[in-house]
């Protein structure tokens, strides 16, 4: 299980089912509520935070690394991996200043052993994470859903008589930034 000083609650899903756009909306509601968040997304593609022609770009290329971006209104650091290995969530969480948070969301990293929100759309047709993974702690789902455990399936109503995780509305984030506030964070 990843520890941090900071609650740590991840979005775990198929691509294409919405965590970005869940998190867009989320992060307002929770930020109103007085929480400050922080954020982690894992990637599965190379990116380029800064652009050819400029000063950082050329230095990075030129073998500096980490390096830091600053100006008035924001900061990055750029640190290029020797390993090309799948990072760690543990090992990316000590780069938090966790003084200054109330909340670290994660999309991504979804193998990876910390509490989570699992995102599912049954028209998809993707197989539910939950209930192979036990970290799952609610779905939100935009529709009903079947659980299949031990050859037997299990309607959303069951699913909640059953006490496995709560079943959220995926298009409410009003209601998931209440469950977070509510039932996570308490």
């Amino acid at each position: 299980m990843i520890k941090n000083t900071t609650p740590i609650l991840g979005f775990a899903a198929a691509s294409g089912t919405g965590k970005t756009t869940l998190l867009t909306k989320l992060i307002p509601l929770l930020k109103n509520s007085g929480l400050r968040i922080g954020l982690v997304k894992h990637s599965h593609h190379d990116f380029e935070i800064d652009k050819p022609g400029k000063d950082s770009y050329q230095l990075r290329k030129a073998g500096a690394s980490p390096i830091m971006l600053i100006s008035n209104k924001r900061r990055a650091m750029i640190t290029e991996f020797d390993d090309i290995s799948c990072p760690r969530l543990q090992d990316q969480l000590k780069f938090f200043d966790n003084s200054e948070l109330d909340l670290i969301l994660v999309e991504g990293f979804k193998a990876e052993e910390f509490p989570k929100i699992e995102l599912h759309r049954p028209s998809l047709k993707e197989t539910l994470i939950f209930p192979k993974d036990p970290n799952i702690i609610a779905i939100a789902s935009d529709a009903e859903i079947i659980i299949t455990t031990h050859n037997s399936k299990l309607s959303t109503e069951q699913i909640l008589l059953l006490k496995t995780p709560p079943v959220l509305e995926l298009n409410s984030p009003t209601l998931v930034a209440e469950f977070i506030l509510n039932s996570f964070l308490k």
